[in-house]
């Protein structure tokens, strides 16, 4: 069962981020009519139709007018660093690869986390997908999901097998731990998004397709679902989902017959 949660409620669950808020990409105004224009003081000023409209404030007016001071780079307003394997900072022209110097994660210089960076094959495809469960606690809202399915195909491709013991099904606390035990990018607390963080490098600004800048996060599946960790505190056998064509939000069951992309997510340098 899936429930529709509206972008604007969800997007004040972002204000919990420890470091810092991002702006939501959008860069044009409205005219009364409902037609994307350009803002001016007659278009989204305060004395329009529609009055103080996002695109006028924050960081991406701020871009807009090149008066925005990144670390890294990114579009509008967002501000990213890509990371290697081995945890350094790279340039905005490295490629991903293996290598211990390849990009492998993109760091957002505006919340401060870090984020995996899907690739086409092996262990972080952006073709498996997963059943959500977590053993621990004080994350799964007193419900941990569903850690294995009889009768469901493998989902991901048998690929934690080679880092956890054969036969693992495909679960987000197996993938997770998967990662870990890599050290991707020379960290091992690896976890799934919040909906707050997850909804934070979402680009509402992009009409063309997937609603986050790919530029630093390649391979991300258009009319995707991901997975986060926040639990449906008035049915705890629920999790929100996100889905990123659109940046809506749905509530899901943590069922056995339902398996999501997953977006690892870590806090930190």
């Amino acid at each position: 069962m899936m429930r529709f949660v509206g972008v604007a409620a969800l997007l004040m669950s972002v204000s919990a981020l420890a470091v810092g808020l991002n702006d939501t990409g959008q860069t044009k105004c409205y005219d009364g009519g409902g037609v994307a224009v350009s803002c001016s003081s007659t278009a989204g000023g305060d004395g329009s139709a529609a009055p103080r409209q996002d695109a006028r404030y924050g960081r991406d007016a701020a871009a807009a007018a090149w008066q925005l001071v990144k670390v890294g780079a990114g579009s509008v307003g967002f501000d990213y660093s890509k990371i290697a394997n081995d945890g350094s900072t790279l340039v905005a022209s490295a490629v991903l690869g293996t290598a211990a110097t390849d990009w492998a994660c993109t760091k957002d210089n505006v919340t401060g986390l870090t984020w995996e960076v899907k690739t086409t094959s092996g262990l972080r495809s952006n073709a498996y997908r997963y059943l959500w469960y977590s053993s621990d606690a004080t994350r799964n809202g007193g419900n941990p999901g569903t850690f294995s399915s009889a009768g469901v195909p493998d989902t991901c491709g048998g690929s934690q097998g080679v880092i956890v013991p054969s036969g693992n099904p495909c679960n987000t606390q197996n993938f997770a731990n998967a990662v870990n035990a890599i050290g991707l990018c020379g960290k091992s607390d690896w976890r799934l998004p919040t909906q707050g963080e997850l909804l934070s490098v979402l680009h509402f600004g992009k009409t063309d397709h997937i609603q986050v800048d790919d530029v630093y996060f390649p391979n991300t599946l258009n009319n995707s679902y991901a997975w986060t960790s926040s639990t449906n505190a008035l049915d705890v056998g629920q999790v929100r989902i996100i889905y990123n064509f659109q940046g809506s939000a749905r509530y899901t069951t943590k069922s056995q017959y339902t398996q999501f992309y997953v977006w690892l997510v870590r806090d930190g340098p």
